[in-house]
């Protein structure tokens, strides 16, 4: 039988104390150099180490695991595994791990350097990324062995990495001709961000819509957001239709203008993008983009099974948008 590897083998082979090794195995990297760090990853995952906790999971259930890992952006304001969009998703995923016999672990972290911690921690069939910027990924390829599956992102072109995206332009599309159809002539697109999906969005909004089609930049922060509004409520008034990036800030936004004394959609029409049981929630219901994240969850765990077993698969695979009529949004002419 072959002898389990340890922690302090692991530090005796590398010359290292076992408090260094365990500082980079728990993510805690600040307490050594980057290059002891990187040596570290390298042999632990070369020796096939697992922690205690990890050897237990494994031994107790043969289940292989999937690692969902979530950027906790500060525009969730530590809420994020309950934004609407995420926990759809998260929703999803489960739904597929379950069906194709897999475990499925969810982190929420900060910085690469904790992907790098909880890859190497656990034994993954490969990981599930969401909300991280593109930059982000190939940085990531090169310290972290599995193969991986991102939403949304552009332009991924590291070998065992496969992009799952929306159309988020043809959903930004679809909201802009909408609004035209319906006879509106000042229209808004509001964001946090202008690239990326949220830049994608906008740009198939202006085409959808047209020269009058305008943009504003607002705060993540939700406090600020609403001062944001205060301070142009006059503003945002000469628009009779406004298209939020996300269903999360449309939402937000029909709150504010209703205690504002405007009513919706009689004075301004307002759609949102993902359709998360949020748009239900909110009176009126919102228009909104719909994304299926069903068929993303699937998409996604297929290609990390594909990629595990050596098999080529598109670098970016590309999901339809379906724009969702509902109350929040009249036509005006």
């Amino acid at each position: 039988m072959e002898e389990k590897v340890r922690l302090s083998d692991i530090a005796e082979e590398l010359g290292l104390s076992t408090a260094a090794v365990s500082y980079v195995l728990h993510g805690k990297t600040g307490m050594v150099s980057e290059r002891t760090a990187v040596r570290v990853r390298r042999t632990l995952e070369e020796r096939g180490y697992l922690p205690r906790a990890a050897e237990v999971l494994l031994a107790e259930n043969p289940a292989k695991i999937v690692g969902v890992v979530i950027h906790a952006h500060e525009k969730y304001e530590a809420h994020v595994i309950e934004d609407a969009f995420i926990a759809s998703a998260l929703n999803a995923l489960s739904a597929e791990t379950a069906r194709r016999g897999l475990q499925m672990m969810v982190r929420a972290v900060n910085s690469l350097d904790e992907i790098v911690s909880f890859a190497t921690m656990w034994n993954l069939e490969g990981l599930v990324l969401i909300g991280f910027c593109n930059a982000d990924y190939g940085r990531l390829r090169e310290r972290v062995r599995v193969p991986f599956a991102v939403y949304d992102a552009c332009g991924v072109t590291a070998q065992r990495v496969c992009a799952v995206n929306i159309d988020d332009r043809h959903g930004g599309f679809q909201v802009g001709e909408y609004f035209r159809l319906c006879g509106h002539r000042r229209a808004l697109c509001l964001s946090d961000n202008d690239i990326d999906m949220d830049l994608e969005r906008r740009k198939g909004f202006r085409e959808g819509f047209g020269p009058g089609a305008e943009f504003m930049m607002i705060p993540m922060v939700r406090s600020e957001r609403t001062a944001f509004y205060r301070e142009r409520l006059t503003e945002l008034r000469r628009f009779t239709a406004i298209f939020a990036v996300s269903d999360y800030y449309a939402v937000d936004l029909i709150h504010f203008l209703q205690s504002s004394g405007v009513d919706i959609p009689g004075d301004i029409s307002v759609a949102g993008f993902d359709d998360t049981p949020l748009c239900g929630l909110v009176y009126p219901a919102l228009t909104t983009v719909r994304q299926d994240t069903g068929e993303r969850a699937r998409t996604a765990l297929s290609a990390i099974a594909r990629m595990r077993a050596g098999e080529t698969v598109d670098s970016v695979i590309t999901h339809p948008t379906f724009l969702v009529i509902r109350d929040s949004t009249r036509n005006c002419i």
